[in-house]
């Protein structure tokens, strides 16, 4: 469906894109956390600031994509298909990020905050970039 093309309310294409975009925003972290090495939820709830740190620049990389998308993209159609491509790229950073450094995961488990930080704004780096195609 193209939201901007059908007379909608822009309440409703609003709501629309806002909820979809929550949704996508919930699978990338379910995904993303299911794919590195270390658990984030406990580590995060443990006060572990590296994995914070990892996260929160993955997410907001993502992010990124997904704001662009929506705010260049006229279908609602491309815009799920950005926020694939969105997710598969920033799945290869954190691949690549874990072979180029090696010791990067144990070091974030433990606490480094460091490598953490390295991760997640190379993660959002990546993100930004990645938006910035799109345009």
């Amino acid at each position: 469906m193209d939201f901007k093309h059908v007379a909608l309310s822009p309440a409703v294409v609003y709501l629309a894109y806002l909820a979809s975009a929550l949704v996508l925003l919930w699978g990338f972290v379910a995904v993303y956390t299911r794919v590195t090495h270390f658990d984030e939820w406990q580590l995060i709830h443990e006060g572990n600031v590296a994995a914070a740190l990892s996260l929160g620049g993955a997410t907001l990389g993502f992010s990124c994509t997904l704001a662009t998308s929506i705010a260049l993209h006229a279908g609602w159609l491309m815009f799920l298909v950005w926020a694939v491509v969105a997710m598969v790229i920033q799945l290869m950073a954190y691949a690549v990020m874990a072979r180029g450094l090696p010791g990067i995961n144990k070091a974030i488990h433990e606490g480094n905050a460091a490598m953490g930080g390295t991760m997640g704004f190379t993660s959002l780096a990546v993100g930004i970039v990645n938006a910035a195609c799109l345009t």
